[in-house]
């Protein structure tokens, strides 16, 4: 009985092992390749095979899910704090800065969250339809404090959100970018003048934009 306990036991660190592995892996493929990227590819990447992968994760949906529930989390907890801010404005600033930043720190989450996050099951319509709504109360929120601009829209969020996405994208090393493009999407939200200072500068200069052209024969276009 002893045995078979312990051998019941590594069999289940095994498994949790692998679980781990393949999320791990899940989230850089993901991050290089889009959450449409292979099943397959994820397996290889975490050195287990196909049929471990799908024995832990039956569906893509399922794998794109767990390897980013914890950002997920952290999303409905800054929504959740957002809305219990006294000042709503705060909580609209807070909320936009927190799915920024994550964003920028995990690359594969941007896909997963700008795009239709998966909903095929109705636990998952459910949870961003409450999100939705939940969002939209918190930008009422904002205009009738005065902060908020008061043609804001709630889908310009979306907007902001593939704004940055594209930035994070291109540069994915540049925080200073982020930041900065973060601060002043919220400035041009509010109904005041902007009078707050932006974060440092990026060392970004028009020479340096990582932007792929299809120049004939391989030539490079003039330089500004």
């Amino acid at each position: 009985m002893a045995e078979s306990s312990r051998i019941t036991a590594r069999v289940r660190a095994d498994a949790r092992r692998n679980r781990e592995r393949v999320l791990v892996a899940a989230r850089a493929v993901f991050a290089e390749h889009g959450i449409d990227a292979p099943m397959a590819t994820v397996a290889r990447r975490a050195g287990v095979g196909v049929a471990t992968l799908y024995r832990h994760f039956p569906t893509r949906d399922a794998l794109v899910g767990a390897a980013f529930a914890q950002q997920m989390e952290t999303c409905g907890r800054a929504l959740t704090e957002a809305l219990a801010a006294p000042d709503p404005w705060q909580g609209f600033q807070q909320l936009v800065e927190t799915v920024c930043a994550l964003q920028r720190e995990e690359r594969g989450f941007q896909a997963a969250f700008v795009a239709a996050f998966p909903e095929s099951t109705s636990e998952h319509a459910q949870s961003r339809q409450r999100a939705e709504r939940d969002f939209t109360t918190l930008v009422r929120r904002a205009q009738a404090s005065g902060a908020l601009r008061a043609d804001f829209h709630p889908s310009d969020l979306a907007v902001v959100l593939l704004a940055h996405c594209g930035l994070v994208a291109a540069l994915p090393d540049d925080s200073a970018a982020s930041r900065r493009l973060v601060a002043y999407l919220l400035q041009s939200f509010r109904t005041d003048t902007a009078n707050k200072p932006l974060p440092p500068p990026t060392a970004l200069t028009l020479r340096s934009l990582p932007i792929a052209t299809d120049s004939p024969q391989g030539q490079q276009p003039p330089r500004a």
